[in-house]
């Protein structure tokens, strides 16, 4: 039966900002070392970046990038990262040497190439509120004090400007190098902004954050001041210690309330009245976590063969299928909607692990996420439009607990662009086997491109001299009247009307 998506394009939700289509790098496994950075390597440049690499961030134009971490920043101190004597370091989360050869400078130099906005997570674990301090000072002071002389002796006269600051990464996790409680968060969070914003007043300002009431209730309360964002993660099909990728359907039931986490901390903003001042920074999140065992236990592998070769399952590229994709443009949708008060989204990681973009000796592959990004960034709107549909089709799916949840097979967005004539609709069908016939009114004519992601099944995956998964776009000309199209089952569209 065919569902009928009404727009009214002249009801605004809100403006999107681009760092919704934020990532995220960390010094975990080969994301920098091996991945991103590789100086001597035939595809690297001058400055040890992998250009193939680079040029694929391009094209999806990375707004915001975070960066070292995630656990890794824990117990990293910048300094031993700058200047031409680096030391390697042990990084106690991951249990690996770090040779210090790519830092801060690198780190901003990436940035720079990619045409993106710096955003680096400070140590709160092991480090103090004047160690974040004097990196902002490192970055932004134009020649004042001995850091941004130092900074000026290591070559780079200009301030690196960088903008946006997290305080901590998930200190509230056991997990965490340095695990506060909410009490001991709040102080060391106040102190930290206040320190910061003594350097640069215009430095935009995050702390971790959980839906939690008691934490966030006593970070808000001591610290919301002083903050511009508050930092939230997720990763919905959990396996840091079992690499068991939930199949298609199990991952379809993660897209029930997808965005609970968003409606939980909008609340507590709400109720403290700082819901006009402080956004969320969903800056952190993926379908799949990271696999990594035996570190974030209490009984450690002892042989590298537990916790380090382990890693090596993160990147068989069949793991990133349609369900991948689908899950991806589905969060993505519900950030859109939400654009009120999420305000940036970093997925998680960027390159390797569970990045979009696979590297090896030879090239990259494209993951079947990359394609989501690359339809979302280059096609969608950045203005969010009133859309509702005559009828709601579900499909019951096995989650991954045992239970099972009914989830809507349709997750629909439209935009406009604040610059140009035109819409643009994101129109996802989440069901494995059955396609969905859908008509759009049309209150003009217009001009109908289809871009549709998808492979030959649910299961469909990119990999070296594997391309399973791609887009293909379908011009359909003038339509008058109402257009009907028939959405492929586990596919992502995005139906250009210009």
């Amino acid at each position: 039966m065919p569902v009928t998506v009404n727009i009214t394009p002249q009801r605004c939700i809100g403006q999107r900002s681009e760092m919704l289509y934020g990532h995220f790098i960390e010094h975990f496994h080969r994301q920098i070392y091996g991945g991103v950075y590789q100086p001597g390597h035939p595809l690297s440049d001058e400055d040890g970046f992998r250009t193939d690499v680079l040029e694929a961030m391009r094209r999806i134009k990375v707004p915001i990038l975070r960066w070292p971490g995630g656990c890794f920043v824990s117990a990293y101190h910048w300094k031993d990262a700058v200047g031409p004597q680096r030391n390697p370091m042990f990084d106690k989360a991951w249990r690996v040497e770090d040779p210090n050869t790519f830092g801060t400078d690198e780190y901003v130099a990436l940035c720079r190439k990619i045409g993106c906005e710096p955003y680096i997570c400070t140590n709160a674990g092991t480090g103090t509120a004047e160690e974040m301090s004097d990196w902002v000072e490192y970055c932004n002071l134009e020649n004042e004090g001995k850091y941004a002389k130092w900074r000026i002796a290591n070559g780079h006269e200009q301030p690196h400007a960088v903008r946006y600051w997290s305080i901590g990464n998930e200190n509230y996790g056991f997990w965490e190098i340095g695990a506060k409680s909410s009490e001991e968060w709040g102080r060391l969070v106040l102190e930290a902004a206040k320190m910061i914003s003594h350097v640069d007043p215009t430095a935009e300002l995050s702390a971790a954050a959980l839906s939690d009431p008691a934490w966030n209730l006593n970070l808000l309360m001591h610290c919301g001041r002083h903050l511009d964002w508050i930092s939230i993660h997720e990763y919905w099909d959990m396996m840091p210690e079992n690499n068991a990728p939930s199949p298609y359907e199990q991952c379809m039931a993660f897209t029930d309330r997808i965005d609970h986490s968003v409606h939980e901390v909008r609340g507590m903003l709400a109720a403290l009245k700082l819901d006009g001042k402080i956004k969320i920074a969903f800056d952190e999140w993926n379908l799949r976590s990271w696999h990594h065992p035996n570190v974030h236990t209490i009984r450690q592998g002892v042989e590298k063969s537990e916790y380090i070769t382990p890693r090596d399952k993160n990147d068989i590229n069949s793991t990133y299928t349609m369900a991948d994709a689908v899950f991806t443009a589905c969060f993505l949708n519900a950030m859109h909607r939400h654009c009120d008060i999420v305000g940036m989204a970093n997925f998680a990681p960027i390159l390797n692990t569970r990045g979009c973009i696979y590297s090896h000796d030879k090239g990259i592959v494209l993951r079947s996420t990359y394609h989501v990004f690359d339809l979302y960034v280059n096609h969608m709107g950045d203005t969010v439009v009133d859309l509702w549909q005559t009828e709601t089709p579900t499909m019951d799916v096995p989650h991954k607990q045992g239970h099972i949840v009914r989830v809507n097979t349709l997750d629909m967005l439209a935009t406009t662009f604040s610059d140009r004539p035109g819409m643009a609709v994101s129109a996802v069908n989440k069901h494995p086997d059955s396609a969905q016939e859908i008509v759009i009114p049309l209150s003009a004519p217009a001009k109908v491109t289809v871009l549709t992601l998808n492979g030959d099944s649910k299961d469909a995956y990119n990999d070296v001299d594997h391309e399973g998964v791609k887009v293909t776009r379908r011009e359909l000309g003038v339509c008058e009247g109402e257009l009907r199209l028939t959405l492929e089952p586990h596919s992502v569209n995005i139906i250009e009307l210009a």
